[in-house]
């Protein structure tokens, strides 16, 4: 759930103070898996807009029982952004769809990251989709939840309530490999970081399994956005002590000074497009029970909106 800052959040200077790197992006290349005879739309006029941008959000789960350099991205959402036209486009990549890796070798998505940091994220999305990606931003765990606990929380009507009996108690616990029972209700809610954290990362009792989890993780960041339209510069020093360097990302603080005065632009809701990979762009059955994408599906959509 890096999205939050992704677009917007005048906090993304923190990341840059705290962790601030230059990655190498390699140039897009077509996945030997992906289908490019098949007939696909042209990029939309909004898509090849100049000034247009695109940045990769990575969530990691980051608790002690992974090593910190191979951790696994639980979440990776591209977002477009076009000023010109005040428009935003989100969309979720299933976390275990099975993609050539821009290394070598194939694997569910969410392994590209422990292979090649957020570079190897980056050139297996950009190789994988024929996108160009201009920056991105990784979080963890405290990370977000650190985050919203610095605005004030955030405001959710939650349509599907959170009951998980098998909720992984790796967050301020002495065991990261016990469980929990969590729930989220369902109506209006107002959620600090913790209780956030529990509605976008369980797995368990959604019917929809993970395509309900990239649903409620896209409410939950554009519940983040909202917040943050009531965050101002002088704000900034307090949420970069509060996040303790929880956040790695490519933006630099000049591009973090053209984003502020940005954010107050956007105001429209309409102009904010959400998309969810679902079936028939993939399919279950794969490689340890991963999901078999289908790309003349997947590339049809995803040139709609992206160049």
């Amino acid at each position: 759930m890096a999205g939050s800052l992704a677009y917007f959040l005048p906090a993304a200077k923190l990341a840059w103070d705290a962790t601030g790197q230059v990655v190498t992006i390699a140039s897009p290349t077509p996945s030997p898996s992906s289908d490019t005879n098949n007939a696909s739309p042209s990029p939309s006029a909004a898509a090849r807009t100049p000034g247009s941008f695109t940045v990769l959000l990575l969530g990691s789960d980051d608790d002690s029982k992974f090593s910190s350099d191979h951790v696994l991205t639980q979440s990776m959402i591209l977002v477009r952004v076009i000023p010109s036209t005040k428009q935003v486009v989100i969309l979720s990549i299933p976390r275990d769809l099975y993609v050539p890796f821009w290394v070598g070798g194939s694997g569910k998505i969410d392994g590209a990251y422990s292979y090649g940091q957020a570079g190897g994220a980056i050139a297996t999305v950009q190789q994988d989709f024929g996108v160009h990606i201009d920056e991105y931003i990784w979080i963890g765990l405290l990370g977000l939840i650190k985050l919203i606990d610095a605005i004030g929380g955030i405001d959710v009507v939650t349509s599907s309530p959170v009951v998980d009996d098998l909720y992984p108690q790796d967050v301020f616990s002495a065991d990261p490999y016990g469980y929990e029972r969590v729930a989220v209700l369902a109506g209006p809610q107002h959620l600090d970081g913790v209780h956030a954290m529990q509605y976008v990362r369980s797995r368990h009792n959604d019917l929809q399994s993970d395509i309900g989890r990239s649903k409620r993780q896209q409410q939950v960041l554009l519940a983040i956005r909202k917040k943050a339209k009531q965050v101002s510069s002088a704000d900034v020093p307090a949420i970069a002590t509060a996040l303790g360097g929880e956040i790695k990302t490519s933006i630099g603080l000049d591009r973090v000074a053209q984003l502020i005065p940005l954010a107050a632009t956007f105001d429209n809701p309409d102009s904010i497009t959400t998309l969810v990979m679902e079936p028939p762009m993939f399919h279950g059955g794969g490689p340890d029970g991963s999901l078999t994408p289908n790309w003349s599906a997947i590339l049809y959509l995803v040139r709609q909106y992206f160049p």
